[in-house]
């Protein structure tokens, strides 16, 4: 199989997990034998956990030795696995999102630990041009492991947009469920899976922005308890500032809840989901360029406003029943 063929594999994992990750970035990796054989495909899951390629080779050597047995500590993994590997991934191809790491952060370097595997090649998708993080390919490279650069660069960058954006400040997006014929109204759209997946994005963000006239409508709580996870703040987008204060996402504790007839608080937010109907995505700032749309398998009756015209899709795979669909402003 070419490279493109596994590099498309780790990116598949990796945008599964887009700003669940967050404020690390999408990681996706992909393991093969030099036989060809997939041994693991991983992603990078949530910060503070094990990195793709840590994970990658777990699942790798598990799969080659299932007498082993794994620590769940993302640092103790990394050790377990430098002392137990046995070889058993000599020669092996590693087809990885990102440059692998060259830091000790929260886990140790990633590239220490290819380097230990003595594989036979690494094919990056995107050079970490971070400072503190790149280095990654020069110490492979030294360690006499052949290193190939930008497979699907472009594919790969697009994963990693987000993540520099909020490193830079602020990245948004609008998130949007949809019926299979567009219809975006009429209270629930998607399935329970696609409604888990919001939740646990939710425990992720900075700040929730929703446009006024749906609370007024929809009275909604906005919390993560799909997830047992941490409701975030949340921005209302209204040009009236009173609201019935027995809206539940008022009562929910140690939220702050801020009324702004602008979006300058969005702005000052690293990372932002922004839900509303159509009214709210026509008025989003230029600073949003994201849509994630949850679009259910099944029709329902309703008006379609076409609202996903100005964006291009760049991704979709399932969510249980539904497919999830990230899109770039055009």
């Amino acid at each position: 199989m070419p490279d493109e063929f596994y590099m498309r594999l780790a990116l598949e994992a990796a945008w599964e997990f887009q700003g669940r990750t967050y404020p690390n970035p999408a990681v996706g990796c992909v393991i093969c034998s030099q036989h060809g054989e997939i041994l693991a495909i991983e992603a990078h899951q949530k910060a503070g956990e094990a990195h793709a390629e840590v994970r990658a080779v777990k699942t790798a050597l598990g799969r080659l030795n299932p007498s082993l047995i794994f620590p769940q500590d993302p640092t103790a993994l990394h050790a377990f696995l430098l002392a137990n590997h046995q070889n058993l991934l000599k020669d092996a191809s590693i087809y990885v999102t990102l440059e692998p790491c060259n830091h000790y952060g929260t886990t140790p370097p990633c590239a220490l630990l290819l380097r230990a595997l003595h594989v036979r090649r690494v094919c990056i998708g995107m050079k970490d041009e971070s400072p503190k993080a790149s280095g990654g390919m020069a110490r492979l490279v030294k360690a006499g492991i052949g290193v190939k650069q930008g497979v699907l660069e472009k594919e790969c960058a697009l994963l990693l947009a987000p993540f520099l954006a909020w490193q830079k400040g602020h990245f948004s997006f609008f998130k949007l469920a949809m019926s299979s014929n567009g219809v975006i109204d009429g209270g629930i759209v998607t399935s329970e899976a696609s409604r888990k997946r919001v939740h646990e994005l939710r425990q992720h963000l900075s700040l929730l922005a929703i446009g006024g006239n749906t609370v007024r409508t929809d009275r909604p709580t906005l919390d993560a308890r799909l997830c047992a996870g941490k409701a975030p703040d949340v921005l209302i987008y209204s040009r009236e500032a009173q609201f019935d204060q027995s809206i539940p996402l008022f009562s929910v504790p140690e939220r702050k809840v801020t009324i702004a007839s602008s979006w300058e608080p969005l702005l000052c937010s690293p990372f932002v989901m922004i839900e509303g109907g159509e009214g709210t995505l026509r008025a989003l700032p230029e600073q949003t360029q994201w849509l994630l749309v949850f679009r259910s398998a099944h029709f329902k009756t309703g008006q379609c406003p076409c609202i996903t015209a100005r964006f291009k899709r760049v991704w979709h795979q399932p969510c249980g029943e539904d497919m999830m669909e990230w899109y770039i402003r055009e």
